[in-house]
């Protein structure tokens, strides 16, 4: 398996790649961001936000990104978000999108940043996407209302109890000068 992040030279197959993967949800009706997403959004979104890509014999076959805080499209709960999760169709169903996502938590998200916990958002009407990431380990944190075509269902997963227990601490004191 070759995980890497992605580079701006990556951006033509990486939009082919969004696209392929999230043209399905948009024929059930469901308009995520990334089933349109232009090269320029793509440039300010790679700039922002850590991308990684599954590499097979020089292909993009899956990617899953891990949004900021900080970054210039940051989750609601002061935690890294995850999204645009996409698995070209060609490779649909062999396991190459999970192999990511378990390398991008245990390597990623638990070993190098130690995060106590990460988001995630899907479309509450979606037949699937829920499911999976229940599955998963993730358990529903709450819902908005962002577009006209769907409920945003978000949805958390603890890696660390404790830690996770000391930043909701942290966080919810109000510094005094």
């Amino acid at each position: 398996m070759s995980v890497r992040l992605i580079t701006h030279a990556d951006i033509p197959a990486y939009q082919r790649l969004l696209h392929d993967a999230y043209q399905a949800t948009t024929q059930l009706g469901i308009h995520f961001a990334a089933a349109t997403v232009t090269p320029e959004q793509i440039t300010r979104h790679i700039d922002s936000n850590a991308v990684y890509v599954y590499e097979k014999q020089g292909q993009l076959v899956s990617t899953l990104s891990i949004r900021f805080p900080w970054g210039n499209n940051p989750g609601p709960y002061g935690l890294p978000h995850l999204g645009w999760f996409a698995t070209c169709q060609h490779y649909k169903g062999q396991g190459f999108g999970n192999a990511l996502w378990e390398f991008v938590e245990k390597q990623i998200l638990i070993s190098q940043l130690k995060l106590p916990a990460v988001t995630l958002g899907t479309a509450a009407n979606h037949p699937w996407l829920a499911q999976i990431y229940i599955k998963k380990g993730y358990h529903e944190i709450g819902q908005a209302d962002l577009t006209a075509d769907h409920t945003t269902i978000y949805f958390e997963k603890i890696f660390n109890h404790q830690s996770y227990s000391e930043w909701q601490n942290r966080s919810t004191k109000v510094c005094k000068p």
